[in-house]
């Protein structure tokens, strides 16, 4: 009976222990794309600015899976909400940020990351699965993105103007960097050597 009650102390410890890990793993990403955020280029013709933080939100995604990448980005959205300065310093921060020109994009992330990851879950983890499963994710970003513009703006096509356009080229490279990335990260140590 004792070892029984052992077993079952470590197994909850073991599964404690796991919980943790996995809880620090998501506020982590959180962190890394509020880092990212701060990497901002305001463009003077559109009230959306050019960030990195969608980047980080293909590569959470692509790197943590599904579930996890979704929690990742509804805590990161939850941060910026609660006031904490993890949306890009161009705006002005909070809800209010949310309910701004680029609340679309900040709405999207749990389902872009979301996508992203299941995506690349259910394939080979090369660098094409990767890129269309980032891809794919962009399509998500930029049609709620774009959609929230058009009734920000009343115009869909301001909203194309202020929230596409200027972006295509480096969204292309966004989207082939985190797939290289995610694909490096994610081989296993053989698969390196």
């Amino acid at each position: 009976m004792a070892k029984l009650a052992t077993q079952a102390l470590n197994l909850s410890q073991d599964h404690a222990a796991e919980w943790a890990r996995q809880a620090a793993i998501v506020v982590g990403a959180s962190l890394f794309v509020a880092l990212c955020a701060r990497v901002t280029v305001p463009l003077p013709f559109t009230p959306v600015p050019l960030t990195l933080q969608n980047c980080a939100v293909l590569l959470v995604g692509l790197l943590l899976g599904s579930r996890r990448g979704f929690a990742a980005l509804a805590l990161y959205l939850a941060e910026g909400m609660a006031g904490l300065p993890v949306f890009n310093p161009t705006g002005p921060g909070g809800v209010a940020q949310v309910m701004g020109a680029t609340g679309g994009f900040l709405m999207a992330y749990p389902f872009v990351a979301g996508l992203a990851g299941y995506l690349m879950e259910r394939g080979r983890k090369t660098f094409a699965n990767a890129a269309i499963a980032g891809l794919l994710a962009e399509v998500l970003l930029f049609a709620s993105g774009l959609a929230w513009l058009a009734i920000w703006t009343g115009s869909i096509t301001r909203a194309v103007q202020f929230g596409l356009y200027w972006f295509v080229f480096a969204e292309v490279i966004k989207v082939l960097l985190a797939a290289a990335v995610a694909v490096r990260v994610r081989r296993t140590p053989k698969e390196q050597a």
